[in-house]
């Protein structure tokens, strides 16, 4: 199992960029996929989640209303869109396989994890 983030790099404040995830290995549709970052000299946290079959999703309350993720199975794939970025936005963001049914995003329900890709807000 294999997951690749890629389309981190350099914003400016307000602006945006999408996150990729390509899954190998495994059929997406049997997880979930659920998005974390870690910033420096800070635990890692769950942004956002879809479920793996009927497309629920979940967003922290610190991206709420920015940031959409989203998959297409048939591809393989999983994106997170992330609009109107701030400085705190800026960490390392990693994508993982997660278990379903649970009601927060935690280290604890992921099944593989991504390598990381990074995002920096700054002017």
């Amino acid at each position: 199992v294999q997951l690749v983030e890629s389309g981190g790099g350099l914003v400016q404040p307000g602006g945006s960029l999408t996150l990729s995830c390509a899954a190998s290995g495994y059929r997406m549709e049997y997880y979930g996929i659920g998005w974390f970052r870690q910033a420096p000299g800070k635990e890692r946290e769950g942004v956002s989640c879809i479920s793996s079959d009927d497309g629920r999703t979940w967003d922290a309350d610190s991206v709420k209303g920015r940031f959409t993720v989203s998959k297409d199975n048939a591809k393989n794939m999983a994106y997170l869109q992330m609009n109107k970025l701030k400085p705190e936005d800026t960490a390392i963001y990693f994508c993982a396989s997660i278990l379903d049914g649970y009601a927060t995003l935690t280290p604890e329900i992921v099944v593989d994890w991504g390598q990381g890709t990074q995002v920096t807000v700054s002017s």
